[in-house]
């Protein structure tokens, strides 16, 4: 009695299809390399706010949509060279509903940290909440703004003829 094995027969668009999808991907990723966007482990986070982040000559700005979050419940942290937003959102169990349909919106802790260039005076970090938006003020270091320079006219020669 003989054993036939057949190779599964691979259909050659396919393989051309997978290939241009790796290709279209690293051709859309490697630009953004150099971009270091830490993404929270999911283990440590159940949710992760999103936000804002704006360059003004003066500041850097980042504005974190945190609705529902207590303000004593967040924990903001400069280590190194690194910013950490940290907190809690608590679910508030409704005890007036007989019957609970869906549940949508996200609890738990989260953790959200970004790299600080090197032109932001780290000690001076101010930060506000209101409405449910955090927002970061990151004083730029006086070195790193912007400035004018005066231009001085050198004084004009004479000619003697």
């Amino acid at each position: 009695m003989f054993a036939v094995t057949r190779r599964p027969v691979r259909d050659p668009m396919l393989d051309l299809l997978y290939n241009l999808e790796r290709r279209m991907g690293k051709i859309f990723n490697e630009p953004l390399t150099f971009v270091d966007w830490a993404t929270p482990e999911l283990t440590t986070a159940a949710w992760v706010p999103l936000v804002d982040i704006f360059e003004e000559p003066e500041h850097i700005r980042i504005v974190a949509e945190i609705p529902g979050v207590k303000p004593e419940n967040v924990k903001i942290s400069v280590e190194d060279n690194f910013l950490t937003i940290q907190g809690t959102k608590e679910q508030v169990a409704e005890e007036k509903a007989e019957k609970v349909h869906r549940y949508e919106r996200t609890y738990g802790a989260f953790e959200r940290s970004f790299t600080l260039p090197g032109t932001v005076h780290a000690e001076a970090i101010k930060a506000t909440y209101e409405n449910g938006l955090l927002t970061l003020i990151l004083p730029k270091l006086e070195k790193a703004k912007a400035r004018q320079i005066k231009l001085e006219l050198a004084p004009q020669k004479t000619l003697k003829a």
